[in-house]
């Protein structure tokens, strides 16, 4: 049975956010803003399927999937673009590939004790 990612998180750390909005080609103003918020995240999770959102005073997103089925995702007010997403388990961690217009991207999260990770991956890491 994978992870239970069931709840509420606060974020308590952003490391190297602002290369990764660079390699996003985010524009210089939203990158400013955005190294400065505190997200929170919220999962509701059944089995496979997932309601996430991401919460901030400046702007919120919300991304619901099944993990192993692909769909279209608009990643709008972040990056603006039209992906095709899947995300899949790698034991206890979400793994998400993104394919569009630019270089394959994602991200993965993972549980360790009471704190939820979240790294972007770019293409060549």
């Amino acid at each position: 049975m994978p992870a239970d990612y069931n709840g509420k998180w606060e974020m308590v750390r952003n490391e190297n956010f602002e290369d990764y909005m660079k390699a996003l080609d985010i524009d210089f103003a939203t990158r400013k803003i955005a190294q400065h918020l505190t997200q929170t995240k919220v999962f509701v999770q059944d089995g496979d399927k997932f309601e996430t959102k991401t919460l901030s005073t400046f702007r919120n997103y919300e991304l619901n999937y099944t993990v192993g089925v692909e769909f279209e995702e608009h990643t709008k007010g972040l990056d603006n673009r039209v992906v095709k997403t899947l995300v899949t388990w790698d034991g206890d961690k979400l793994v998400c590939t993104q394919k569009g217009e630019k270089a394959s991207r994602g991200w993965k999260h993972w549980i360790e004790g009471d704190l939820l990770h979240l790294v972007g991956v770019l293409p060549g890491t």
